[in-house]
């Protein structure tokens, strides 16, 4: 029996999908976009999980397009169906409502990119590569990541990540804010664990509706920041939980001060 293209595993409260194709260093194909798609919906449904981490089994990531299938040609059905698919992982994670963060060693370019400027926080091991070689294949970007990356780096830099199709080391990509830290690649899964667990010792309620604030405050003007955020605050009271959890917060702070 295969092994599955994307594997799903609890640590506690946090999920953790591991992108695994690595013999061929992750690369994309319709399998693991429909795998990636149906975990993502497993970590929003499961109401024990308040935090989902996405990385790659073997060496790394996540390398894109499969350039092997590529090559061998596909038909113009095929290549529709593999553009719904991955846009369709754009719309899983835009509707987990839970915080997800890329655990990223080797190579995460193209395809690989798009998905690790997906989540919302990204840690990179000191040997990740980051890029866009589609404008080399004479391809383009699809995952919105041409949105995503204008919002992380900037208008300039994102074009020229594109159009030169230029790789960056993890260093240069924390610098221009790709990236949120640079860690050991020994470390990284605990680091991604320790911050998801941070992260996982919050309210569900606040974290989704933060979450959604934060994406929501991109375009939106103040106005329409300082209503939504309103309606938010309101529905926490409303729910409850607040209390329990101030009570905690006051609790660690107090002995913080002794």
């Amino acid at each position: 029996m295969a092994e599955p293209a994307v594997l799903y595993g609890l640590r506690e409260n946090i999920a953790v999908l591991t992108l695994n194709r690595p013999h061929r260093l992750n690369a994309i194909n319709m399998e693991m976009l429909t795998q990636l798609v149906g975990r993502l919906d497993d970590a929003r449904q499961d109401s024990a999980v308040s935090c989902a981490i996405l990385t790659g089994t073997g060496r790394a990531f996540c390398s894109g397009e499969d350039l092997k299938e590529t090559a061998a040609g596909k038909t113009l059905e095929a290549w529709e169906r593999e553009v719904a698919g991955l846009q369709e992982v754009q719309r899983a994670v835009m509707r987990l409502g839970k915080p997800l963060i890329a655990a990223v060693r080797g190579y995460a370019v193209g395809g690989g990119c798009e998905f690790a400027m997906s989540c919302d926080i990204r840690i990179a091991s000191d040997d990740a590569r980051f890029g866009f070689p589609e404008t080399a294949v004479g391809m383009t970007v699809t995952t919105a990541g041409t949105k995503l990356l204008s919002h992380l780096v900037g208008l300039g830099k994102a074009k020229e990540l594109v159009f030169t199709g230029e790789f960056i080391d993890a260093e240069e990509a924390a610098r221009i804010g790709l990236v949120n830290r640079v860690v050991p690649g020994d470390r990284l899964m605990d680091e991604a664990i320790a911050m998801a667990g941070k992260i996982a010792e919050r309210s569900p309620l606040a974290l989704r509706l933060s979450r959604t604030a934060i994406e929501e405050g991109l375009h939106s003007t103040f106005e329409q920041a300082l209503e939504l955020e309103a309606g938010q605050i309101l529905e926490c009271v409303q729910e409850g939980s607040y209390i329990e959890y101030a009570k905690k917060t006051a609790k660690g702070m107090g002995k913080g001060r002794r």
